[in-house]
C-alpha cells in the first residue's frame, strides 16, 4: 500500500510538472509574441493629426482606395490613419485617411493581439496592414492604444487597444457602417479599442433566434407574423418592398434593420424572430435591410 501511496504521489508530480511546462511554453510564446510586436511597433513611425496635415503624398497610403471602390486584396500601405470620428449612427468610431469605417473581430484576442481572421474572412475583411518602417498618422486616438501584430503571412496588423483593426468590403461609400453587427461578431472599433455604437450590445432578440448572420427575412404587415408579408433574401443592403409597413418580422439569424432606403437612418441589430416590431421602436419604420 505505500509503494502504491508513493507511486500516485509520483505520478501526481510528474503530472504537475508537465502541466507547469505546458503553461511556461504558453507563457513563453505570448511573451515572445509580445516582443515581436514590440520590436515591430518601434520600426514605425508615428505622425499626430491627419496625412493630409503631415503633407502624404496623394493615391499612397489609406488614399489608394478611394470613395465608391470596395476594399480591395489586402496590401501593405506605407501609411494608415487612425482618426476618431462618426459613421452612420456610430459616434465614436475610428475611419482611415479615406473615411472608411475600421471594424474589430470578437472571435480575435487582444492580449495579445491575435487575429483569427485571413483566407476568405480577410477578403471579405481586409485587415489594415503597415508597412515595416511605415507610418501610422493618429488623429483623436491615443498612440499607446495602437500597436501592431504580427500576421501568420508575416505583414504587420494594426491594433487598437490590442485588437486587430479591419475594412469590410461591402462599405463603399466613406461613412458607411454595413459591418456592424454581422454576424453578431463584427463592430466598429473605437479610439480605445471597444466595440462601437448601441448595436454592440447583445441583438434584440425574438424566439429561437442564433448569432448566424441570417440570409433572409420575412417582413409582415401585422404583428405575429400576420398577412400581407414580404420576403427579402440575398447579402448586402436589400431595400423593401413596402416602406414603412412591417410590423413583425421572421429570421433565422441576426441581420440589420434601418429606417431609410439604402441602409441610412437609424439602425438596429436583431436576431431571430421579432413578434411585434413595436417592442423595439420599429413599427412601420423599416426601409431596408442588411443580410448576410
Amino acid at each position: 500500500m505505500i509503494r502504491n501511496r508513493f507511486a500516485a504521489i509520483a505520478a501526481t508530480t510528474a503530472a504537475a510538472a508537465l502541466l507547469l511546462t505546458a503553461c511556461n511554453a504558453t507563457d513563453d510564446a505570448a511573451s515572445a509574441a509580445r516582443e515581436g510586436a514590440g520590436s515591430a511597433l518601434q520600426s514605425l513611425n508615428f505622425g499626430s493629426g491627419t496625412a493630409k496635415q503631415n503633407n502624404a503624398a496623394p493615391g499612397t497610403g489609406d488614399w489608394a482606395t478611394g470613395p465608391g471602390r470596395p476594399a480591395s486584396k489586402p496590401a501593405a500601405k506605407k501609411w494608415v490613419q487612425l482618426s476618431a470620428s462618426s459613421a452612420g449612427d456610430l459616434n465614436p468610431v475610428v475611419v482611415n485617411g479615406a473615411g472608411f469605417t475600421l471594424y474589430r473581430f470578437d472571435k480575435d484576442t487582444a492580449d495579445p493581439s491575435k487575429s483569427n481572421c485571413s483566407g476568405e474572412c480577410a477578403t471579405t475583411w481586409p485587415p489594415v496592414l503597415v508597412a515595416p518602417g511605415g507610418k501610422i498618422f493618429v488623429d483623436g486616438v491615443a498612440k499607446s492604444d495602437v500597436g501592431v501584430v504580427k500576421r501568420d503571412d508575416g505583414n504587420l496588423q494594426v491594433t487598437i487597444g490590442g485588437w486587430p483593426v479591419y475594412r469590410f468590403s461591402k462599405d463603399l461609400e466613406p461613412g458607411d457602417t454595413n459591418g456592424q453587427g454581422v454576424g453578431g461578431t463584427w463592430f466598429g472599433v473605437t479610439p480605445d479599442g471597444q466595440k462601437a455604437g448601441a448595436a454592440a450590445e447583445e441583438p434584440e432578440q425574438g424566439g429561437g433566434g442564433t448569432a448566424a448572420p441570417a440570409s433572409s427575412v420575412t417582413l409582415s404587415d401585422e404583428i405575429n407574423f400576420g398577412d400581407p408579408s414580404e420576403g427579402l433574401a440575398g447579402s448586402g443592403c436589400q431595400n423593401v418592398g413596402r416602406d414603412d409597413s412591417a410590423s413583425s418580422l421572421q429570421a433565422s439569424g441576426a441581420l440589420k434593420i434601418w429606417s431609410e432606403k439604402d441602409c441610412k437612418g437609424e439602425s438596429k441589430v436583431v436576431q431571430g424572430n421579432i413578434a411585434d416590431l413595436n417592442s423595439i421602436g420599429f413599427d412601420d419604420r423599416i426601409s431596408s435591410v442588411f443580410l448576410g
